[in-house]
């Protein structure tokens, strides 16, 4: 489970070329912009990861410029994402342990203290329909799709060792998924309908002897995500097929979704000793540049063993995703001005 707000050590800081008053604060595997010489290696700090919701309270509010929100679901509060200072990635915020003494002193690091300071996760279920988009939860049966970061566990990386791994391309789209279990229920929207993936969905599982077969995938189309794929009409490619509530591995997926008549992701690489390839957070995020076929920037790739294997680092079978830099930076509108304030705390707002 993601530590939404949480104590973290700093373990470097380094220079913004052409920045006077502010620098890079690097904590687990991300990359945070700081007040110049407010934090040393090996302090302390609480680390807010993108997609926090933080309540409205003062210490907040100079994030109200780039940052605040209010929905009828989530309330109103200030929404943690990727921003961009002088040319440089910031992913989530980085706060002296000292604003918040709530937090007991003797608090170890690594400890999640998101219900101690009432943060919650920036999330809003949504499923396309003819009729338009329905806020609600998945299916019952259906797993939420969301791939750990690289940057949250950067150890992940060497869980990999000595493991096959297949690397396949992240399509810049929204998760969709199909359901079918033995009483023959199915959800999913106006693409299954097109193209009768419920009859077929329902003659593999009555043909191979399944009790329930889940599908998820990416859906790709004009209007969706700026269409980075450039597609005319669209596309949903599968990421992820269980059967009987297990996931399969790469040698099955191309052949269930070709007996499905649906897309599988791109692979783009399969390989041994992920850990050897690409050592570090900063290789892979190397690793995941590059652009889509038709010329958009590609969002990035996740990484998986060939056949699937649980890891205790995230209760779940192994897997993580990477989101290219310079994906974000074409992607996120927010690009920023650093006001200051004689407290020292850094607020913002739009470049101008």
């Amino acid at each position: 489970m993601r530590k939404l707000a949480s104590i973290q050590r700093i373990w470097k800081t380094e220079p913004i070329e052409g920045a006077d008053r502010i620098e890079l604060a690097h904590v687990l595997g991300w990359q945070c912009v700081v007040n110049k010489g407010q934090f040393r290696p090996m302090d302390l700090a609480v680390y807010f990861e993108i997609d926090s919701f933080l309540l409205v309270r003062p210490k907040f509010e100079f994030l109200r410029a780039s940052s605040y929100k209010q929905t009828a679901v989530m309330g109103e509060g200030f929404r943690m994402k990727t921003m961009c200072f002088r040319g440089q990635i910031s992913q989530g915020l980085l706060l002296p342990l000292s604003q918040f003494p709530e937090i007991p002193a003797d608090t170890p690091p690594g400890m999640d203290v998101s219900a101690l300071l009432g943060v919650t996760k920036w999330e809003i279920e949504e499923r396309a329909t003819t009729g338009g988009t329905v806020i609600g939860g998945l299916p019952y049966d259906i797993p939420h799709t969301d791939e750990t970061r690289v940057q949250e566990e950067p150890d992940l990386i060497r869980a990999f060792a000595g493991l096959e791994y297949y690397i396949s391309t992240k399509m810049d789209g929204s998760s969709h998924s199909i359901g079918i279990d033995d009483d023959g229920s199915i959800s999913f929207f106006e693409l299954v309908k097109a193209r009768g993936y419920r009859e077929k969905l329902e003659t593999f599982v009555r043909e191979n002897g399944l009790t329930t077969m889940t599908i998820q995938g990416e859906l790709c189309a004009p209007g969706i995500q700026q269409n980075r794929l450039r597609l005319l009409k669209p596309e949903w490619y599968v990421f992820t097929v269980r059967v009987n509530g297990e996931r399969v591995g790469l040698s099955r997926l191309p052949e269930i979704c070709a007996a499905l008549g649906m897309e599988h992701v791109p692979i783009e690489e399969v390989g041994t000793d992920l850990s050897s390839r690409c050592p570090t957070v900063e290789a892979l995020l190397e690793r995941a540049d590059g652009d889509y076929p038709n010329g958009g920037k590609k969002e990035g790739i996740v990484v998986r063993p060939t056949e699937p294997v649980f890891c205790p680092l995230i209760s779940a079978p192994l897997s993580m995703k990477v989101v290219s830099y310079k994906y974000l930076l074409k992607a996120e509108s927010w690009v920023l001005n650093t006001v200051y304030h004689p407290s020292g705390t850094m607020s913002t707002g739009p470049s101008t």
